[in-house]
This record gives C-alpha cells, sequence and structure tokens, in this order.
C-alpha cells in the first residue's frame, strides 16, 4: 500500500502521551489475551449485573468452549455465527473462536429470517450459537444450509439478578438439541485446544456491512485489523487498569465487538455488560459499577436524555463518553451537556475500518465547520492516514469538499469472496468510505453527508445533514431525517420526517417556517411528515433509503 504522509498538525490537538504513530507488537488476539491474563489473573474482566468474571475464569471457560467445538471439528478458518445480546457468553465464544483460528460470524438477533440466511448463506458457516429465545427462528433460516449445528445459552447465566426490565419473567427455555454451551463449558472444564499459531493477517470477525446501500458484505476484520483499533483507541481515550467499559454498542456490531469489547478485553479493564440495552439499565449500569468510558450510537444517548429521573449522578464516575455510527447535531452536545455535566465525543469510523478510526480528543470540545454548521468528527486516530479526494482520486486542499478516503492497518484487506466489492472501495488497499467530507488545515475532519443522499434542487446541491441540523435545533423534535423526492419542476425536492420529544407538539407549517428562517430558499424542506418514529438499522443509524423508497405520512 502507498504511504499518506500524516499532516504534522495532527500531533499538537492529540492527547498527551499519544504519538501518531503507535507499535502493535501482539502476533495475534490471543496472545495480547494472554497478556492481560498473566498481568492481573484475578481482576474483573465481565460484569454482569450482580456476576463478575476475572480474566483467569474468563480464560478458563473459554478453553473449555474451545475444547467442546474443537470436538466437534471446528479448526482454522471456519466460520461460526453468534446471535446473541451484550452477554458474557459473546466474549467466551470471541476468545473460544480465536484460540482455534476460527472465525466469528457477527449475527444480529433481531435479524428475520431471510436477512439472517443471507448471512449464513454469505459466509458458509458451520455452526451457531444462539440465544435460547431463538432457537426455533434461526433453526427455520439455517435449514438447508452450510449450518451443521446451532448451539443455545441463556442470558439468564452469569447473575442471579434477573432485572425485570431486561429479562421479563424470566421463564426458562429448552436447549437447542444440539447442545447447551453451559454443558458443553462444564464437560470440557479444564481441557484446552490444541496450540496453534495466529498471526495478525487471520480473519478475527466477518462483520456485516448495515445494508443500507445494497446487500450487506462480509467485512473480513482480521487479528492486526482489531489489535490496531483496540490499542490506538485505548490510548486515545486513556484507558487504564482500574477503568470500566460499558458496553451499550451491541457486540453484534463493529464498534460494540472492538471498541466495547476487544479494547477492556486485552486492557485490564471491566468491560460491564448489560444484555441488550435499555436506557434505564444503562444509567443505572452507569452509577452502580462506576462507569469510566463509554462509546454508543447517539440514539442510545438521545433516550438517556428523554429518562425523567436521568442526571449528572449517573455519569459523575465518566471521563469519556463517545458516539459514533453518525454525525452528531451541535445542539444534541450542547443539550446533553447542560443536562449531565458529560460531554459526548464524535468518533468515527465503519465496519470496513473495524470501528472507530477518527475521533475528538477526550476533553476537548470540537469545533464547528463555519461554512456548514456541522461538528467536526475529529482528527485521525495514530496509524491512520486520511484525505479528502476528488471524483478522480486526486487529493483537494485543506477546506475542499470531496470523498473522504482513509489508509492504514485498521482497514480491511477486503470483503469475503466478493473481490469485485472489494476492488470497487478499497482500490491498492486505500478505503473510498462515499462520505462527503472537508479537513481544515489542523487535520479536522467534518462530515458533510453520504454522497449518495446528495439532493439535487433544481441544480442546486442539498445535504440532508445540513437540513437536519437545523430541525435539531427546533426544542419540540427529537429526531429528524432529510430525503429528496422526484419533482417535476424542481427535479427533486426536500422532504423532512421528523418524531417528537415526549411531551413537544409541533405542526408541519411551524417547522417548515422554523427552517425557512435558517436556510437558503432551495435548501428548506417544502414538506414536513411527523411520525412517531423514524425507521433504523438495527445498530441505530437513520434509514433515509427506506423514507426514500417508501414514504410514509404523518
Amino acid at each position: 500500500m502507498e504511504d499518506m504522509a500524516l499532516s504534522p498538525a495532527w500531533a499538537g490537538a492529540y492527547p498527551a502521551g499519544v504519538s501518531t504513530r503507535l507499535e502493535v507488537a501482539a502476533p495475534s488476539l490471543v496472545a495480547a489475551w494472554k497478556d492481560r491474563v498473566r498481568t492481573n489473573p484475578g481482576g474483573t474482566a465481565v460484569a454482569y449485573f450482580d456476576g463478575r468474571i476475572s480474566a483467569a475464569e474468563l480464560d478458563g471457560l473459554s478453553d473449555a468452549f474451545a475444547a467442546a467445538l474443537e470436538n466437534r471439528g471446528i479448526g482454522h478458518g471456519d466460520r461460526i455465527g453468534i446471535q446473541l445480546q451484550n452477554i458474557p457468553q459473546y466474549v467466551i465464544a470471541f476468545l473460544a473462536l480465536w484460540k482455534l483460528g476460527a472465525i466469528a460470524v457477527l449475527m444480529n438477533p433481531m435479524y428475520k429470517e431471510r436477512e439472517l440466511r443471507h448471512l449464513i448463506e454469505d459466509s458458509g458457516a458451520r455452526g451457531i450459537l444462539a440465544d435460547d429465545t431463538l432457537y426455533q427462528a434461526t433453526a427455520a433460516a439455517a435449514a438447508g444450509t452450510s449450518v451443521e449445528w446451532i448451539l443455545t445459552t441463556s442470558g439468564l447465566e452469569y447473575q442471579s439478578r434477573c432485572d425485570p426490565r431486561i429479562f421479563g419473567p424470566a421463564e426458562p427455555v429448552p436447549p437447542s438439541p444440539d447442545g447447551d454451551m453451559a454443558a458443553l463449558i462444564a464437560e470440557f472444564t479444564g481441557r484446552a485446544p490444541a496450540p496453534l499459531t495466529i498471526t495478525q493477517d487471520d480473519v478475527a470477525l466477518l462483520a456485516y456491512t448495515s445494508g443500507t446501500t445494497g446487500a450487506p458484505k462480509g467485512a473480513m476484520n482480521t487479528h492486526g485489523n482489531i489489535l490496531n483499533v483496540a490499542a490506538t483507541c485505548s490510548a486515545w481515550m486513556g484507558l487504564a487498569p482500574g477503568d470500566t467499559v460499558l458496553a451499550v454498542a451491541p457486540l453484534f456490531h463493529i464498534t460494540g465487538a472492538v471498541i466495547d469489547a476487544a479494547a477492556p478485553l486485552l486492557t485490564d479493564t471491566t468491560l460491564v455488560m448489560v444484555n441488550r440495552t435499555d436506557p434505564a439499565v444503562a444509567v443505572d449500569a452507569f452509577a452502580e459499577h462506576r462507569v469510566t468510558c463509554t462509546t454508543g450510537s447517539i440514539t442510545v444517548f438521545n433516550a438517556i436524555y428523554q429518562l425523567p429521573d436521568a442526571g449528572a449522578e449517573h455519569f459523575a464516575s465518566a471521563k469519556t463518553l463517545y458516539s459514533g455510527g453518525a454525525p452528531i447535531p451541535p445542539s444534541t452536545v450542547e443539550s446533553f451537556q447542560q443536562r449531565f455535566g458529560a460531554y459526548i465525543h464524535n468518533i468515527f469510523g465503519m465496519t470496513e475500518t473495524t470501528s472507530a478510526v477518527i475521533g475528538v480528543p477526550p476533553g476537548v470540545q470540537a469545533p464547528v465547520d463555519p461554512a456548514s454548521g456541522s461538528l467536526s468528527i475529529g482528527l485521525p486516530l495514530p496509524n491512520v492516514t486520511a484525505r479528502i479526494i476528488d471524483a478522480a482520486g486526486n487529493p483537494l486542499p485543506a477546506g475542499e469538499q470531496g470523498e473522504l478516503e482513509l489508509a492504514g492497518p485498521q482497514i480491511v484487506p477486503g470483503y469475503w469472496n466478493n473481490p469485485e466489492a472489494t476492488a470497487r472501495t478499497m482500490p491498492a488497499g486505500r478505503l473510498r468510505t462515499g462520505d462527503v467530507a472537508t479537513m481544515d488545515e489542523s487535520g479536522w475532519v467534518y462530515i458533510v453527508d453520504r454522497m449518495k443522499d446528495q439532493i439535487n434542487v433544481s441544480g442546486y446541491k442539498v445535504w440532508p445533514r445540513e437540513v437536519e441540523d437545523v430541525l435539531y435545533e427546533h426544542p419540540a423534535v427529537y429526531e429528524a431525517a432529510v430525503v429528496g423526492m422526484p419533482d417535476a419542476y424542481r427535479g427533486e425536492t426536500v422532504v423532512a420526517y421528523v418524531s417528537l420529544k415526549s411531551g413537544q407538539a409541533a405542526t408541519e407549517e411551524e417547522l417548515i417556517a422554523f427552517t425557512r428562517e435558517r436556510l437558503a430558499a432551495y435548501k428548506y424542506p417544502r414538506s414536513v411528515h411527523v411520525i412517531d418514529d423514524l425507521p433504523k438499522t438495527q445498530t441505530g443509524k437513520i434509514r433515509r433509503r427506506e423514507l426514500r423508497e417508501t414514504p410514509k405520512e404523518g
């Protein structure tokens, strides 16, 4: 890969003690994990409600599960699906599969049969570890595919609190006829898989893109990719022994798998898990476990903001809060900080970048682009090179709009069994992100919008995000999405969809007038639909494409 020089200006705004280059010496995730276990075997690796698992215990559990899978013929390069919420079994399975040189396929437990079957058929998964409540649906999706068995496990294990907000009546469910994870671990306790040489080039995860612009593609996240992101994010966020990281991002998403799980597992910190993320349970976990750091979608923080009983006391221990998945409107950050005393830092990454590669330094408030009013997503993290390019791939000067291009050891080598998409998206190992962005002379990056979402109104370019940011300034607006719709006169016209905050009211006419006062005549929406909820991906990204293809009435 041709190197792209790092701007020396970036280093000046870096956190103290963090260099633009960071050496990752561990040959694999397994080696890095073993180093952590040797460093502090008795330290708490995972906290799950009232349950605790030490590093040594977690190592033994994953050894036993790896031996059980090895006994079933699973080995180097085999793909195994994981279809769970954020429970301890997820990280047990991660470690077990990595010890075998196998590949974990991240499977969303909320997927329906058609969506799940695509992942199974594309990955060629030999087995699936699923929540016991999902067995019947998973078996239906897997029928006639490469899947040889489905193991199940229960979110009720490794804790005794059984919080009704998460577990409801907590009725036990029969295990899969193919096997129960807890029973297999008990059977193989004290055993470990055969030693295996694993390198940074081995694939550790198949993480599928969200499918917002087409069929999901399996990004091949290697041991080296994950080690680099875990190391750079840990250094950037200042993770240190004694810190506590709350996994609010789902582990079936690349952010949850790498920043919220792999990073704390490899840095002698405690990973706090709360099953599926309920905002009230999450704020309670902040207070109970003295959480110091978390990374989640802005949807999670918006939901917390809606809780009437949440206050600054819940975030008293927080050192850094990060939000990824979608750019944050400045008004949202300001409102959250005023109420809770905690600043939400932007962070940017993609499935293809193995999560975060650009972020706002801790304790620093991101600058706002004077031209667009957008909040910066941050500076390129260590080992990342970034530039803004034109349609021909030529670099653009500071302040010019173009496509954000990224390179570095965080970028995946390609998509699973899809060389065409790999060559198109990652020519010469450089990732064409599909995001229109600018970069200032100091290295701060500003996302304008997705290239495919641009609206053309009578020949004028309109970026949905600019209109959305204005809508977010209205005190009644909770969430907003803007799309272009065909228009016989203008070619396209701007249409907005909004949901309102609890107890608030606003009319279509009021919202149109609000934007008309703040935007050029061709930019403000000609219609605004007030709906209960905006359609989202399972990881909280608003589906603009669905709104374009299936318009919803207010």
